[in-house]
């Protein structure tokens, strides 16, 4: 590419997450906030020497100014920033030769501040000043240090449940008293002045009452009717419950919850044999809920991990921004632990299967579901991410071979607005599930009438996929191989 080629894209390109542009007049000090903001974030380029209107202003024109931004990320950051710093030649606005200044800044593992002390991050096409409460999420983000093994104000080891404890140290084999292993294992208790205290993971792992000390380390599941979220008096909300205790104990419960709201879509095989496939493959979505509350930042109180279900997707939102290296275009390949205890324990209950290569595993198998691949966005301290179900496109494009249907392969009654033949497979699951059924029974346990019953028989019989044998009375249905 040209350089005349490269300083036009450069001036057109709109500024954003990971791209801004500057005036050579910047104070050095006011460029410190863009550079700290970037490394903190995803990395970016910062280019020097183009206005907002993208004319090209170039460097040039003080050199001791120019050595001032150029000292920038080594003498303004704290600690520095190891930028990649070149000079594209080019013609400025006057028609004279010029350079523009392009520093590349790269992510950084760190947590940086400017000389004021002050963080920022990277919020779009803002560089945004941290508050003292965001400085800290975006500290353990970081791996710098574990909120998990913060000491839990005012709580003592009356507050853990030991029968809990001793039912993990049986777990893993540890076979010296539950006591003992709290004081001498991951730094669950520390003593600071001769004085025990309790860490944030021993709470949320082993706590008699979790949530007095983190109130919203809860999991909300909100069930909603149909494929979008409404207010008001189109309130659509079907089902809010909370799940609360240890983090063990919440998790297996929202898991079995959410099991009963999973569809199931049932389609007659060729062999007239049923095939029944869920609407996400459960290892999707179990994923999904115990990455939330592994990876989730628990020194952000003011929110629940919160999991939202619609007709056709599925939405989880975990609090804190992707911890260590990780991001959205790598987050298939980089593994960080925000919290390595509590992942640990999970794992050591096998519910974190894989190390490392749960979110892959995820992708892969929603593609070979038929599914599209699963949806991560990144918010202000907020993850969300979404599965979404394509079954319900293909119970509308093949209605031969698909029937939705509640979890657990129920027919009966739950006929509402389904198709025909939705129906007539209705009628053939009664069936198979009973060949003595009649058709009275199977108007009761469906729901159709009795006449409609009939013209579905009917047309079961006609495709060769069932008989009678016998009368209506001491008769039986036999299921017929489809040649």
């Amino acid at each position: 590419m040209s350089k005349e080629k490269s300083i036009k894209i450069l001036a057109a390109t709109p500024e954003g997450q990971q791209f801004d542009r500057k005036s050579f007049l910047i104070d050095a000090k006011n460029l410190a906030p863009i550079v700290v903001a970037f490394a903190n974030a995803d990395g970016g380029d910062v280019v020097i020497g183009v206005e907002d209107d993208g004319r090209i202003t170039g460097v040039n024109q003080n050199q001791k100014h120019l050595n001032e931004l150029l000292r920038v990320p080594f003498d303004y950051c704290i600690p520095s920033v190891n930028a990649d710093v070149k000079f594209i030649d080019c013609n400025d606005f006057t028609g004279n030769p010029n350079r523009v200044l392009v520093m590349h800044i790269p992510q950084s593992p760190d947590l940086h501040t400017n000389q004021a002390d002050e963080a920022f991050y990277r919020v779009g096409d803002k560089s945004k000043k941290l508050n003292f409460e965001q400085r800290m999420q975006l500290f353990y983000a970081k791996g710098k240090r574990y909120f998990e093994d913060a000491p839990v104000f005012d709580a003592t080891i009356a507050d853990i449940n030991l029968d809990l404890v001793q039912a993990y140290c049986k777990k893993i084999g540890y076979t010296k008293k539950p006591e003992t292993f709290l004081r001498t294992n991951r730094n669950f208790i520390q003593k600071f002045d001769g004085t025990e205290k309790i860490s944030g993971a021993a709470i949320l792992l082993f706590g008699k009452d979790p949530q007095k000390f983190f109130p919203r380390a809860r999991i909300r599941i909100v069930r909603f009717e149909g494929d979008e979220e409404r207010f008001g008096r189109e309130m659509n909300v079907v089902k809010d419950i909370e799940f609360k205790g240890t983090l063990l104990e919440m998790t297996k419960s929202s898991l079995d919850f959410i099991a009963t709201q999973i569809k199931e879509y049932t389609f007659l095989g060729s062999d007239a044999n049923f095939r029944t496939t869920p609407q996400y493959p459960k290892f999707c979505w179990t994923e999904l809920i115990v990455n939330a509350v592994v990876h989730r930042d628990y020194s952000i109180m003011g929110t629940d991990i919160i999991v939202k279900i619609f007709d056709n997707h599925l939405i989880v939102e975990s609090p804190g921004i992707l911890p260590g290296m990780v991001r959205l275009n790598n987050i298939r390949q980089i593994h960080f632990s925000r919290n390595p205890k509590i992942a640990q324990f999970m794992h050591d209950y096998e519910l974190v299967k894989e190390f490392g290569e749960g979110v892959d595993r995820m992708f892969r198998e929603m593609e070979a579901a038929g599914n599209p691949a699963p949806e991560y966005r990144q918010y202000d301290f907020m993850l969300k991410a979404t599965l979404i179900s394509s079954h319900s496109e293909k119970s509308n494009d093949n209605k031969e071979d698909y029937k939705g249907g509640q979890t657990g392969g129920q027919t009966g009654g739950q006929t509402g607005g389904q198709t025909n033949t939705d129906n007539t497979i209705v009628v053939l699951q009664a069936i198979v599930n009973d060949p003595y059924i009649t058709r009275i029974k199977l108007s009761e346990l469906t729901g159709i009438a009795p006449s409609a019953v009939q013209k579905h028989i009917n047309k079961l019989k006609k495709q060769g996929i069932i008989k009678r044998n016998g009368g209506d009375f001491g008769g039986h249905w036999e299921i017929l191989e489809k040649k």
